[in-house]
């Protein structure tokens, strides 16, 4: 099975059409997962939502989804964020906003079920940041299958739990480097494949990561193996960006897209 793994996709439709045609290039892809906060920041929240429906993608939900729809408070949001999710509120259809109202807060995919799909953390789905490895280290316990696929930050992230001969066990991250192939383990992993709509690790191109099965068990009797590989991909950035202040969103947004912070 070959997969595309998004995240953060935040109404920006461009980015998103980039990322689909690259992970279809050459041998195409079987699923489509997506790792919430489909609309907010972006200016074309409808199509994006649209899009993802219309290729069957797996969706959880993210914190900007339920903002959107009112399901989830904003109180917490920065002012910028705030007013996206306000004005992405008056753009979207009852059919999307009941399609986003709906997503469900975490999922299992995979051949048989080896990954475990939340945005934020498996101990908060929809909210909690994994920025650290002693934040990571606490989640383990939240989540059974040996890797859970993580959003959010929009910075790609791969955490590493010891296996259980490790001697002294060390808690790992990785920083994955692009087209640089992961091979999947005995390690449990949590993984963030980055941002599509708005990344914030330095590059501004979409990010997104291609999972590649294999046959394998490990020893707990569960499927192991495979590959993950980050993409990055350029998309016109000026033609979001002018699409964004014809649509008054915050200039902060806008400028942030240039450089990828």
């Amino acid at each position: 099975m070959r997969c595309a793994i998004i995240s953060d996709v935040h109404g920006n439709l461009d980015a998103l059409e980039a990322v689909l045609e690259d992970a279809q290039g050459g041998q195409g892809v079987d699923q489509l997962w997506c790792l919430g906060d489909l609309v907010g920041y972006g200016p074309q929240p409808n199509e994006c939502v649209a899009l993802l429906r219309e290729r069957g993608a797996l969706c959880v939900a993210g914190n900007h989804d339920w903002a959107a729809t009112g399901k989830m408070d904003t109180a917490d949001f920065n002012p910028e964020a705030m007013e996206a999710a306000l004005w992405t509120g008056t753009q979207l259809t009852a059919e999307h906003r009941e399609y986003l109202n709906a997503l469900p807060e975490q999922m299992q995919a995979g051949e048989e079920s080896e990954f475990t799909l939340v945005h934020g953390s498996p101990r908060e789905p929809v909210w909690e940041y994994l920025t650290h490895v002693s934040v990571a280290r606490l989640n383990y316990d939240y989540f059974q299958t040996p890797y859970c696929l993580v959003g959010h930050t929009h910075v790609p992230l791969v955490f590493q739990r010891p296996t259980a001969d490790e001697r002294p066990p060390q808690y790992r991250t990785v920083v994955p480097v692009q087209d640089r192939v992961l091979t999947l383990g005995e390690n449990r992993l949590i993984v963030n494949p980055g941002s599509v709509g708005q990344p914030r690790d330095g590059n501004p191109q979409a990010a997104y990561m291609l999972y590649e099965s294999a046959a394998g068990t490990g020893s707990s009797g569960r499927r192991t193996g495979g590959t993950l590989t980050l993409r990055r991909v350029t998309y016109p950035i000026g033609s979001v960006q002018e699409k964004m202040r014809a649509a008054g969103l915050p200039q902060r947004l806008i400028l942030r897209l240039t450089y990828g912070w």
